[in-house]
């Protein structure tokens, strides 16, 4: 940070901004508030000598700093839980204190630096996390459904001829609720629009599917997704969801740095000659964590056998050997 003289700290909402300038030599802090565009930010901030910004990570994404650069003006994103707030300001919390707060912390060295991913990596993360939206729906969907059915004595028990229960949510479960009906029209209406629901949200992933398929083929992201689709538990959608919430995997020194940034490694308090240390923190990337999660529970259940690569799309060696 020693090449930048003026620290700029964002405080950035929906709708406004409110922005701090400190110079460290001298002091002097001068305080704005500003609209939400990156023109505006920009042009109060190209007023001082040689600006750095910086604004904490959160639901405003990551566009006003890819924005802000593009109009010449450095600006960095800190990631938000490794912020030292002293407990003294927990009281005193306002737009212009906590812009101010930055800009020191930022001319201190102190901003942990989150990883701005380009376009395409956020265009390709929001389409996996629309998917896993669009499973949660139907998720929610199928149990409202089901539920309304218990309620009024209905249940699938339909058995296989070899005794097994059958699943749910199959053709034959199909067969069966196209069986069902309602004496009473408030209860047709019901069930008429809880299964149009289930519809509804059945088509909408099956076509979220589709698009994720499509962008994992893109050569940015093929190689990747290739590579990872080696290891036991991890397909396409997994795969792609990886490639896509991480962007540059080459960004971390080891596994277990990879792993302390999605929250899978252990916790720790310890103090003395007392070491404790319990299950993991659980702080960081949780869709990374979720999908690393569900892909180690299905290797119990995966056979011995090495998997074999897409046809027509083959690995490096070295991936499929350390796969």
């Amino acid at each position: 940070m020693s090449k930048y003289a003026t620290f700029v700290g964002l405080d950035v909402h929906a709708r406004s901004v409110s922005a701090c300038a400190l110079d460290p030599m001298t002091g002097e802090v001068s305080h704005a508030r500003l609209g939400p565009g990156a023109g505006p930010i920009a042009e109060w901030v190209l007023r001082f000598e040689r600006p750095v910004c910086a604004y904490e990570s959160g639901p405003t994404g990551w566009h006003l700093a890819r924005e802000l650069r593009a109009l010449g003006v450095p600006c960095v994103v800190g990631a938000s839980a490794r912020m030292q707030r002293p407990p003294a300001d927990r009281g005193r919390k306002t737009d212009r204190r906590d812009a101010e707060f930055l800009a020191r912390l930022l001319s201190t060295g102190n901003v942990c630096e989150a990883w701005v991913p380009d376009e395409e990596c956020e265009a390709a993360r929001d389409l996996s996390r629309a998917l896993e939206d669009a499973r949660d729906d139907l998720q929610r969907a199928r149990q409202r459904l089901s539920k309304f059915l218990l309620r009024h004595g209905h249940v699938y028990d339909e058995a296989t001829p070899g005794g097994r229960r059958r699943s749910a949510w199959t053709r034959a479960h199909a067969r069966w609720l196209d069986g069902i009906s309602f004496a009473e029209p408030d209860d047709a209406a019901t069930y008429e629009y809880y299964r149009e629901c289930v519809a509804r949200c059945e088509e909408a992933k099956r076509g979220l599917e589709a698009r994720v398929a499509e962008s994992a083929g893109r050569p940015r992201w093929r190689p990747v997704v290739d590579a990872l689709r080696c290891l036991k538990g991890i397909d396409t959608v997994t795969a792609h969801a990886l490639a896509a919430e991480v962007g540059d995997f080459s960004r971390f020194g080891s596994a277990p740095a990879l792993g302390a940034w999605a929250g899978l490694v252990p916790s720790e308090h310890s103090s003395g000659e007392t070491v404790s240390r319990g299950g993991i923190t659980k702080a960081g990337n949780a869709h990374v964590r979720r999908l690393l999660v569900e892909a180690a529970w299905h290797v119990p259940a995966s056979s011995a056998r090495p998997k074999a690569p897409v046809a027509g799309r083959p690995v490096p060696p070295e991936v499929a050997r350390h796969a």
